[in-house]
C-alpha cells in the first residue's frame, strides 16, 4: 500500500512526459505497419467498385503503383504520433486520477481501478485525442480517396486543409464528422485500454508476478487483441465517419448530418454496411496494436 501510494504521489509530470513519449513513439509504428491496410479500408467504406479487399488491393497496385498504399502518410506519421501520445498521457493521467480516489476512498486497501475505470479513464483517452484525429483522419480520408494523377484534388496535406478550411469554414469544412469521431474515439479506446489491462492484470494474476515482469512478447500479443477489440466495439462509427469525411460539399453533399448518414446507409445497405471494410481492418489491427504497446 505505501508502495502504491509513493507510486501515485511521485513524479507525476516526470511519468506524464514518459507516457507521452512513448505513445509518441508507439504511433509512429502504428502508422508504418498500418498505412497499406488503412486505404484498403477506406476505400471499401467509401466506395462500391471493389467486389473485396484483395480486389481493392490489386486494383490500387495496377492502376496506381505500389506507393499508392502509402497515399496521405505524411499527415499521420506526424499526427498519429500525437495521437497515441495524447491518447497515453490522457489514460494514464485519467488512470492516476483514479487510484488517488480509491486510495483516499478505502485507505486500507489496494487503489486498483475497477474495469468500469479502465474503461471510463480509456474513454477519456479518445475524446481528448478526438481534438487532433478529426481533421487528421479527415485530411488522411480525401487524400486517400482522390483521384490519381492529374484529376486530383489536393497537391498533399496542406493543400487539402486550406481546401477544406475554405468551404465552410474549418469547424464545419476541416472538422467535418467531429461528432461521430468523438463518439468512437470513446468507445474504441475504452474498450482498447480495457481489453489490455485485463490481459495484463489477468497474466500477472495467474502467474503471480508484477506486470512489467510479463515479457514483451506478451504485451505486444495483449495489444495485438485489445486492437481487435477497439474496431469490434466501433466500427459502425468508424464507417459513417469515413463516409462523412469523403462527402462532396455543396449540391454534391449526400448526407447532412451523423444521423442523417446512419438512416442512408441502414436504408441502402442494410447492416452489412455498417462492417464493410471490416475484414482488412482486422488483419491491420493485430499487428498495428501489437506494435504500439510493444513500443
Amino acid at each position: 500500500m505505501a508502495a502504491a501510494e509513493a507510486e501515485l504521489e511521485g513524479g507525476g509530470l516526470a511519468r506524464t512526459f514518459k507516457d507521452l513519449g512513448s505513445g509518441a513513439a508507439g504511433g509512429v509504428a502504428q502508422v508504418l505497419l498500418g498505412q497499406p491496410f488503412d486505404i484498403i479500408k477506406v476505400r471499401l467504406q467509401t466506395t462500391t467498385q471493389y467486389s473485396g479487399a484483395f480486389d481493392c488491393a490489386s486494383k490500387i497496385y495496377k492502376s496506381e503503383g505500389p506507393l499508392a498504399f502509402y497515399k496521405g502518410t505524411l499527415t499521420p506519421l506526424l499526427g498519429i504520433g500525437a495521437c497515441v501520445s495524447v491518447q497515453f498521457g490522457a489514460f494514464h493521467w485519467a488512470r492516476r486520477a483514479f487510484e488517488s480516489r480509491n486510495a483516499s476512498s478505502s485507505p486500507l486497501t489496494s487503489p486498483t481501478l475497477s474495469y468500469g475505470q479502465y474503461y471510463a479513464a480509456g474513454a477519456f483517452a479518445g475524446v481528448a485525442n478526438s481534438v487532433i484525429s478529426g481533421p487528421i483522419e479527415h485530411v488522411r480520408i480525401r487524400l486517400q480517396t482522390q483521384p490519381h494523377g492529374a484529376a486530383r484534388l489536393y497537391s498533399g496535406p496542406l493543400d487539402c486543409v486550406r481546401k477544406l478550411s475554405a468551404h465552410e469554414g474549418v469547424l464545419r469544412g476541416l472538422y467535418r464528422g467531429e461528432a461521430v469521431t468523438i463518439i468512437r474515439e470513446a468507445q474504441a479506446y475504452g474498450f482498447w485500454f480495457l481489453t489490455f489491462e485485463y490481459l495484463m492484470n489477468a497474466d500477472a494474476k495467474r502467474n503471480s508476478i508484477k506486470r512489467e515482469e510479463i515479457s514483451t512478447p506478451k504485451v505486444a500479443l495483449y495489444g495485438g487483441l485489445a486492437g481487435e477489440m477497439l474496431w469490434i466495439a466501433s466500427y459502425p462509427f468508424d464507417v459513417v465517419k469515413s463516409k462523412m469525411q469523403s462527402d462532396g460539399f455543396g449540391a454534391r453533399q449526400k448526407f447532412k448530418s451523423m444521423r442523417d448518414c446512419f438512416g442512408q446507409t441502414w436504408a441502402q445497405e442494410g447492416m452489412r454496411g455498417f462492417w464493410k471494410g471490416i475484414g482488412p481492418t482486422l488483419l491491420r489491427a493485430m499487428p498495428v496494436s501489437a506494435g504500439t504497446f510493444a513500443v
